[in-house]
């Protein structure tokens, strides 16, 4: 988990903040790490380096979510544990937001048993039953990610809401992940198309 004040929230969500800077002792996060980040879902670490105050940028600190460099240090300095200076060392996290987190841990789970296999081939039969439309789901939303819902309903001439319906369907087993605007294949369900090709 990584925590963010409430007033960075929206933010990270549209993509404004993709940066931040801690004061750890040593790195807390890995790149391509995701980590929940409670209530906006998870955020995923891009990069992680050790920097000198002295080389953040006004750049970084807008990147940060912040009005300015010097507002951004004020922030920083009541938790320092001594004085900042600029040769004191921080981490720099680059991350950007990586849906709302339903069902992470199973969406992350790419290594599929034969039994989970044979379970999700099961459900998308039951899904199927009366007109198939799971696989054309699934790869359609892998091959336009992060595209509207309302396009995406269009490419299979159906309306927007019973689209959405669906898609929701297909989070519930950690085959998909919702983002502010579309969606993407989890690695549960990009494994899950290469092994039922």
């Amino acid at each position: 988990m990584l925590l963010f004040q409430k007033r960075f929230h929206a933010g990270l969500v549209d993509g404004a903040v993709r940066l931040t800077f801690r004061q750890w002792t040593r790195p807390q996060v890995k790149a391509g790490g995701r980590y929940r980040v409670h209530p906006i879902g998870v955020v995923e670490v891009d990069a992680v380096s050790e920097v000198a105050l002295r080389d953040i940028s006004e750049a970084d600190a807008k990147a940060s979510g912040f009005d300015s460099r010097a507002a951004l240090l004020a922030f920083m300095a009541p938790v320092a544990k001594k004085k900042l200076t600029p040769a004191t060392r921080v981490f720099r996290v680059d991350l950007h937001h990586a849906g709302d987190g339903d069902r992470v841990a199973t969406a992350m789970n790419d290594q599929l048993t034969d039994a989970e296999l044979d379970a999700l081939h099961a459900r998308l039969a039951r899904f199927d039953a009366q007109a198939p439309w799971t696989r054309q789901v699934l790869t359609l939303i892998g091959k336009h990610p992060r595209t509207a819902a309302s396009q995406l309903a269009k490419h299979l001439g159906q309306e927007t809401k019973p689209f959405k319906a669906r898609v929701v369907k297909l989070k519930k087993l950690g085959l998909t992940q919702s983002f502010e605007v579309g969606y993407e294949l989890s690695p549960r369900g990009r494994r899950f198309l290469s092994l039922s090709a």
